[in-house]
Order: C-alpha cells, then sequence, then structure tokens
C-alpha cells in the first residue's frame, strides 16, 4: 500500500461505472489505499487489465448490474451493507452524447437520463437510509463542466450534469445534520478510452489532429488525466475533507476561467 497524506473516511466504497476510464482510475488509487471497494457497472474489466492493475478480488468485486433499474440497485446495496457496510459511494457511472435541442432524439434523451440521472438517483436513494442510520457518510457525484457553462452540442449531456450538480447541493443540504457530506466533481474533456472511440468514429486518419485540438480548448493545452480525478475524488472522500459539503469542484485545466 503506498502512502497518502490523506485517510480515507471510511474503508467501504461502492463505485460505480468502475470499470473503465476515470472509474477504473478511482478503484486503482482506492484499492491501493486500502479500500474495500464493490463496482457497479453494466461490464467488467478483462482478467488481463485487473491483473496489470493489481487488483485483488478479495477487497474488490464487480457486479455486473444496470444502475437505471432501481429493485437491483436496492437489492445489491442491501447485500454489501449487510456483509461489509457502506460509508463511500462514488456516483461515476454515465454517458455522453452529442446533439442539440432539435438533432437530439427522444430515445436518446431519455437515455442519458436514464443513467446519468437517474442511475445517481437510483445509489443515492439506496445507500443514504444506511449511511443515516449509522450516522455517516460521503457521496462524491460526477458532474461535468457542461453543468455550469454552454457547450456545443451537448444538450443532453450538459441537462444530465446540471441534475447532477442540483442533486448535489440537495442532498448535501437535506442530510448534513445527519453527518453525511456530499460533494461533486466537473471535469473538463479528460483523457479516456471513450475519446479514443470517438475520434476513431468521427474521424478516421485525423485522429492525431483532431485530438490536439480538443486538448487545445483546455487553456493549459492538454486534456485531463483519469488519475487526476481519482486523486481529486480520494481528497474529497478523506477524513481530512470532513469540513467540504454541497460543493462543486471544477477540474478543467483552467476552462471555466480562463477561456475567453
Amino acid at each position: 500500500m503506498s502512502s497518502s497524506p490523506f485517510q480515507l473516511d471510511s474503508h467501504y466504497v461502492i463505485v460505480t461505472g468502475g470499470s473503465s476510464g476515470i472509474g477504473l482510475s478511482i478503484v486503482k488509487l482506492f484499492h491501493d489505499q486500502g479500500a474495500i471497494i464493490d463496482v457497479l457497472d453494466i461490464n467488467q474489466p478483462d482478467e488481463a487489465t485487473k491483473k496489470t492493475l493489481g487488483l485483488n478480488d478479495e477487497t474488490v468485486t464487480f457486479h455486473e448490474i444496470d444502475i437505471t433499474h432501481q429493485e437491483k440497485v436496492k437489492e445489491i446495496v442491501s447485500l454489501i451493507a449487510i456483509k461489509k457496510g457502506i460509508g463511500i459511494l462514488i456516483n461515476n457511472a454515465g454517458i455522453a452524447h452529442i446533439g442539440n435541442a432539435i438533432t437530439t432524439s427522444q430515445e436518446d434523451f431519455q437515455k442519458i437520463f436514464d443513467v446519468n440521472v437517474k442511475g445517481s438517483y437510483n445509489c443515492m436513494y439506496a445507500v443514504l437510509p444506511f449511511m443515516e442510520e449509522q450516522g455517516n457518510g460521503v457521496i462524491v457525484n460526477m458532474a461535468s463542466i457542461a453543468a455550469t457553462v454552454g457547450l456545443s452540442d451537448r444538450f443532453a449531456y450538459s441537462m444530465s450534469k446540471g441534475a447532477i450538480l442540483a442533486m448535489t447541493l440537495s442532498v448535501a443540504k437535506d442530510f448534513v445534520k445527519k453527518g453525511i457530506r456530499c460533494n461533486c466533481i466537473s471535469p473538463a474533456r479528460v483523457h479516456t478510452p471513450f475519446v479514443d472511440g470517438f475520434l476513431n468514429k468521427h474521424y478516421p486518419g485525423q485522429q492525431q489532429e483532431m485530438f490536439h485540438k480538443l486538448s487545445q480548448t483546455q487553456p493549459i493545452g492538454r486534456m485531463g488525466k483519469p488519475d487526476e480525478i481519482a486523486a481529486l475524488a480520494f481528497y474529497l472522500c478523506s477524513q481530512q475533507a470532513s469540513f467540504i459539503t454541497g460543493c462543486d469542484y471544477p477540474i478543467d485545466g483552467g476552462f471555466l476561467r480562463l477561456n475567453s
């Protein structure tokens, strides 16, 4: 276990969407710091990836589950609470969409809502009674800079991340006297497998050029790294962040404040 200046508020952690990208980096970091993690995702990483990351099956359990189904989420959360306990929830699962208010279909809008908004709600709905009963808990939701600034062709995605920010503030307010903290993180572009897949699909033969262009939209001149987002999540779940609740943390290479 590597040393850290921060100590987790609890070692029992649930991470949604923890099989790839930012979520997998969160799982890796928390695992390395001694957490016992349950991952809720529709898929799980292959055995080679688990081995490469050094994930221990005794301390990291992957549950293949669709978080849009509330009863299934309640069932698995109850089992986790009985067997281990629940101290931390990281609502990271989410999907993206490209389109404006005209080009976004009703079906796509509903899908974004179901995964990004309802999925996060379902998980908070399931864990909050256990946290309330024990008198403590930490929730970190993954929002986006799209929640607070206009982005071209991100109508449904921005809607969903705006909801995440609003739900974060509401939960923080309603449960602050119960010993439960709730914050959210708002990344700008982060280099994940989704970005590579997007470029391969929409810009064949121009991937490198477009990657550079997207990177330059952040004033710092690059995309974020998944482990940078994971480090912020770890801090917000630490004892050292015990005075922090109801806050949104942009991690954006200067996007919100320095673009003009």
